[in-house]
């Protein structure tokens, strides 16, 4: 069988190309921006193809060397904040590649079973009294990310519906782990713990809005949902990928100040804060635990300590 993840050199698509790699009859193939060295473990196991997905010819020849049975899609700008500053950027960057494999799998008469990765964001402002959210709550988008998400959503339905493409989207929930970029909230508060215990800023954890909740699972868990979705998923069903709870970003913050080696301050950074910020946000995992069996594995407070050693490796490593 034969894979293609777009992103794979990217958090999510990194750690999915690991756990396929670990079955040997699976032929990988990655896509990357730029070229980029894999990691050791990838490197042997992986073909990767570099260039730009918003380019139709370049998403129709990749495919047509890959030929690939699965699809994963991935590739995207992930970061919310970011997409305020670059609205149409971020529309350009996480609309236009599914488009572009779409027409690319008619084109060349392909029916690899694919899964439109979008996000928990495509449902935006929803009151508490609907929580958790479920897989028919209303799409309602408050932020540009989560229109381009939703965008993106949409039009997994419309290919399946119009062209019968087997199209699987996942919505997933915020997932944390190693290896996140350090401008996400846990690999934050993590970053600045581990360069405070190095003695390399000042023992000072700067921080946003706390009292939102969210719904965290370990990125691990989420690439495994994926791998389930792929087989045991139903083309044209949306399924939430999440723990099922709501966690407050103060208890995030407090459960790694608990696992520094220095005390730690908490500082109020207002640069920090957000223009919207739903406060409270939790996914209904029903639907894909009873279809597919997957559930969550590893424990918050496991995560979290991952996370602060992988920082505790890297900043050992800057010095």
């Amino acid at each position: 069988m034969r894979v293609l993840i777009t992103g794979v050199a990217g958090f999510a698509g990194g750690y999915l190309a690991e756990e396929l790699a670990k079955d040997p009859a699976w032929t990988l193939y990655g896509v990357t921006r730029k070229p980029v060295a894999l990691r050791p473990p990838l490197r042997e196991r992986v073909t990767c193809l570099s260039g730009d997905l918003r380019s139709a010819g370049f998403v129709r020849d990749v495919l047509a060397q890959a030929r690939p049975d699965v699809i994963y899609h991935l590739a995207g700008q992930a970061f919310v904040p970011a997409a305020w500053s670059k609205p149409w950027a971020t529309m350009e960057a996480n609309v236009r590649p599914q488009l572009n494999l779409f027409q690319a799998m008619i084109d060349l008469g392909m029916k690899a079973r694919f899964l439109s990765v979008t996000s928990s964001k495509v449902y935006g402002h929803a009151p508490a009294e609907c929580m958790p959210l479920r897989e028919d709550a209303p799409f309602c988008p408050d932020t540009p990310y989560g229109v381009s998400k939703a965008t993106q959503d949409l039009m997994a339905r419309q290919y399946f519906l119009s062209h019968q493409l087997p199209v699987i989207v996942a919505r997933p929930f915020n997932h944390i782990g190693p290896r996140q970029k350090e401008t996400f909230v846990a690999a934050s508060f993590a970053r600045q713990i581990a360069l405070a215990e190095a003695g390399a800023r000042s023992p000072v954890v700067r921080v946003g809005n706390l009292s939102a909740a969210r719904d965290f699972t370990d990125v691990r868990d989420v690439v495994r949902a994926y791998i389930l979705l792929v087989e045991k998923g139903r083309p044209g069903e949306a399924y939430n990928v999440g723990s099922g709870r709501a966690v407050p970003v103060q208890r995030i913050l407090e459960q790694l100040v608990s696992m520094s080696r220095v005390r730690i301050r908490v500082e109020q950074d207002p640069a920090r804060m957000r223009p919207v910020d739903q406060p409270l946000s939790y996914g209904d995992t029903t639907k894909i635990r009873a279809e597919t069996g997957w559930q969550p594995a590893i424990p918050l407070e496991v995560s979290l300590r991952h996370i602060l050693d992988y920082w505790r490796a890297e900043v050992g490593k800057g010095r």
